[in-house]
């Protein structure tokens, strides 16, 4: 595992499990990770299994640009990192989480230059807010 500084080649939005498991309803960790590559297109997403967070990476500029949603989506747990953040990133053939790992990929990086789009990133959060709200009126 590397530890690589956000916000200069790309940042990461850090989503809980439970917003994933609100989505899918499973928590198999091979369903919750075919439901992330279809959701944000195949966008590279870091899994942290031992606190169950999800890590979209995408473009550096995140941050800055979605400002208010970030503040909104706090109260789910969600945040974005950028600069002054620094994130654990597996080897690329990490993809399996296992006890010795940190952290795997749930969606490995396809090229460099291939990022989460953050809208499809801000519908999935959406989404799972939706989900999450409608839960607790049941």
């Amino acid at each position: 595992m590397a530890l690589l500084p956000l916000g200069t080649l790309f940042s990461a939005v850090r989503i809980p499990g439970h917003l994933v498991i609100a989505l899918t309803g499973s928590t198999e960790a091979s369903e919750l990770d075919e439901f992330l590559c279809h959701a944000l297109h195949g966008g590279p997403v870091i899994c942290d299994p031992h606190h169950l967070r999800y890590y979209a990476l995408v473009p550096a500029s995140m941050p800055r640009t979605w400002s208010q949603a970030v503040d909104d989506w706090r109260s789910l747990d969600v945040d974005c990192l950028g600069h002054g953040s620094w994130l654990g990133v597996p080897r690329v053939d990490a993809v399996e989480c296992t006890r010795a790992r940190a952290t795997c990929w749930s969606v490995p990086m396809g090229s460099a230059a291939t990022l989460c789009r953050p809208l499809k990133v801000a519908r999935l959060i959406a989404a799972g807010r939706h989900c999450m709200a409608t839960e607790l009126e049941e």
